[in-house]
């Protein structure tokens, strides 16, 4: 049995202590927000980011919280797992931030897990799908987003009605990306449905053509894809470019499809995208009021309408910390721990509240969410008729 010495002990004490302090004298309340800005999937980190800061703009409109406006500490992990380590540390540990969002890549995520165990500070987990995050027995998590095991179970229906009978996979070689593929595989080969070949990209290639080499000589009907939106573009423009006939279907959320018509054109046609929220159709959410009021301010601030698909997570993130410090009544770690699993958020994705996951006692928090699919048709994103 592994031993917590008296050091340890006494340090977390003097960090709950610190805390408790600032939390008292500070002038606002901090969030730590911790997300890819730069590097290869920095468009998506920015998306989330840009929601983020509605979410809180919003907040301080309508007095901030217990009085005092809110913060955001934004850091870049510069789609790094090593950076988003040293991003969650500084958090935590210089600027004394209670509570974060992150870190956008299971990979990232996962990394970062440990020093939320370290320090006793809660995270909201806002993209992660990696089913390793909630089943780890880390208390400290809370996720809004699905794990791929749910959005694979939410497809299944629609696996018929698109008519699949072979299916391969393109996935980016990172947790998120191999988690995804297992898991609507063994969907998939519950239903009866052929799976053929997987192939796995580093999330910085930028030429695919011998993985889809490989899946063209497959013969699948359906290729399911998972990676970052910047890969997905060149994956579709070298998939019509090698002539490969098979419909595409993207996984995760994170395809942002305006922005694949307006980088690869054409090929983006006759593309699937599973997403969680479709900005285009907010009538069609859970929570219509909330999904159209955070689209037409993501379009008063002038951002990119193709990065809603992304930026919802980052509003819904802010505004489920923010439920938590509310219900708590103080901005210190475990009181917010304690208290995001009462909470009952209308997000723009649907109603957000936790369910347990993981071993009894260490258990994380699990949202439920929604799950949408759109189609590419002639340069334009439509509901598909199934």
């Amino acid at each position: 049995m592994k031993r917590i010495s008296a050091t340890s002990t006494l340090g977390l004490a003097a960090l709950a202590l610190a805390w408790a302090g600032a939390a008292g004298a500070a002038e606002t309340i901090k969030i730590g927000v911790n997300e890819p800005l730069t590097g290869a999937v920095a468009a998506s980190g920015n998306y989330v980011t840009d929601g983020a800061r509605i979410a809180a703009d919003e907040i301080n409109a309508k007095g901030g919280l217990l009085g005092k406006k809110v913060e955001l500490v934004i850091d870049d992990n510069k789609s790094n797992p090593t950076e988003a380590v040293a991003v969650a540390e500084k958090l935590i540990v210089r600027d004394k931030v209670p509570v974060m969002m992150g870190a956008w890549s299971s990979t990232y995520t996962l990394a970062v897990m440990p020093k939320l165990m370290e320090y006793g500070v809660p995270m909201v987990v806002e993209t992660s799908s990696s089913g390793k995050i909630t089943v780890s027995g880390n208390p400290w998590i809370f996720r809004i987003s699905p794990t791929s095991e749910m959005e694979a179970r939410a497809f299944s229906g629609l696996a018929d009605k698109f008519g699949i009978k072979k299916a391969d996979f393109l996935v980016v070689n990172n947790d998120w990306g191999r988690g995804a593929g297992a898991a609507f595989a063994k969907m998939l080969k519950g239903k009866g449905i052929a799976v053929g070949v997987t192939e796995t990209m580093d999330a910085g290639a930028q030429d695919l053509s011998a993985q889809l080499a490989k899946i063209k000589a497959s013969g699948a009907d359906t290729v399911f894809l998972t990676t970052g939106v910047e890969q997905i573009t060149l994956v579709l423009k070298q998939a019509k470019a090698l002539g490969i006939k098979a419909r595409i279907i993207t996984t995760g959320g994170s395809s942002a499809p305006n922005q694949l018509i307006a980088q690869a054109g054409s090929a983006a046609n006759g593309s699937y995208h599973i997403l969680f929220f479709a900005p285009w159709f907010p009538q069609s959410a859970p929570n219509p009021g909330v999904a159209q009021h955070f689209v037409d301010e993501w379009n008063k601030r002038g951002l990119n309408f193709a990065g809603l698909t992304e930026g919802f997570r980052g509003y819904d993130g802010i505004m489920t910390i923010a439920a938590g410090i509310r219900a708590a009544g103080k901005a210190e770690p475990d009181a917010i721990r304690k208290a995001l699993w009462g909470v009952h958020v209308k997000g723009v994705n649907g109603n957000i509240s936790f369910i347990k996951q993981g071993p009894a006692g260490k258990e994380s928090g699990q949202n439920v969410p929604n799950v949408y699919v759109v189609e590419i048709k002639g340069g334009k994103v439509i509901l598909p008729k199934l």
